[in-house]
């Protein structure tokens, strides 16, 4: 028997019980961990959560023409800008813009998604090309609606095509009444997110087990709208609530297809422009603007909150 292994029998066995010896953690795994996520999180930090503290600050003083804060003003800015005429406005607006979007994002969406899934050839070209609109950028998109599409002039396509059944040339974005303009920007953001939804609709349905749609034909259930009631529907209503959740904060966030297609009209703004030109409009009243966001924030919360609650996003299956 060699000198190590006389050692290693002589050593008393741990004592029934006692901890464990931890193993020292991996430094190499730890280092690569910071190196990958460091600059991510430090981006985020800068980028992100400094300013919205920043404005939660500034919300609070009087700050014009300068982020540097000056005077404390309490809750005023708040006061100003829940009895400013625009701002409650373009909330209004918001109301509208997501009454049209979000029920036509999630019917064109889970078409698109359940014409896709039938398919038993060239699924994924088709897959591919409704999400491709996805990448583009909503200013060029806008761009392309409001210079080709319905540019108002005889030889704009919408025109072009109304033409031929003997309609005038309309001025889609130039007079609010009547409001055309809600067409021009309901096609666009309908054209640039319905693939993107229509590709979680499409997971979700290739997730549901085939061994249902077995059952339901013995049951006597007919294919097509009865399946598609009864078992098709209900087994997307986690995916729905999502959809609408996504789609309802998205609403909220416009801002590219109304900035760059009404220009620097007073109507038809949503929330995010309004307060685009109050934080960086002639006054530039970056207290006010900064107390407007964290209002529209709230909002957005409150929303969310609600529309999970309603809907049973996030609770279990035992819990519906």
């Amino acid at each position: 028997m060699s000198t190590t292994t006389a050692r290693d029998a002589a050593r008393p066995a741990p004592a029934e019980g006692s901890p464990r010896t931890r193993r020292p953690l991996r430094t190499g795994s730890t280092f690569a961990f910071w190196l990958f996520t460091g600059p991510f999180l430090l981006g985020l930090l800068i980028f992100v959560y400094v300013p919205i503290l920043w404005s939660a600050w500034l919300s609070f003083f009087e700050a014009r023409f300068t982020v540097t804060p000056s005077e404390f003003t309490g809750f005023e800015n708040y006061r100003v800008m829940l009895t400013d005429e625009q701002f409650t406005g373009s909330l209004g607006t918001f109301t509208v813009f997501a009454a049209l979007i979000v029920p036509t994002t999630w019917a064109l969406s889970l078409a698109l998604a359940l014409a896709v899934n039938r398919l038993r050839f060239m699924r994924a070209f088709f897959r591919s090309v409704f999400f491709l609109p996805t990448a583009v950028s909503y200013v060029a998109a806008s761009l392309i609606w409001k210079m080709s599409l319905f540019n108002g002039v005889r030889f704009g396509l919408a025109n072009t095509v109304l033409g031929v059944f003997g309609v005038e040339n309309t001025a889609w974005l130039a007079d609010p009444n009547p409001p055309w303009y809600w067409l021009v920007i309901v096609t666009v953001r309908l054209w640039l997110q319905a693939g993107f939804y229509m590709i979680l609709f499409l997971a979700a349905l290739q997730n549901i087990p085939r061994e249902l749609y077995e059952a339901a034909a013995i049951d006597g259930a007919r294919p097509g709208w009865q399946t598609f009631r009864y078992i098709t529907l209900p087994q997307l209503r986690a995916t729905s609530a999502a959809v609408v959740l996504l789609l309802l904060v998205a609403a909220y966030q416009a801002f590219d297809e109304f900035f760059n297609l009404l220009s620097k009209t007073t109507w038809g703004r949503p929330p995010l422009v309004e307060l685009y030109y109050k934080a960086l409009g002639d006054n530039q009243d970056y207290g006010a603007g900064s107390a407007g966001a964290l209002i529209l924030t709230l909002l957005i919360c409150l929303v969310t909150l609600l529309q999970g609650r309603f809907m049973g996003f996030g609770r279990g299956e035992d819990a519906r």
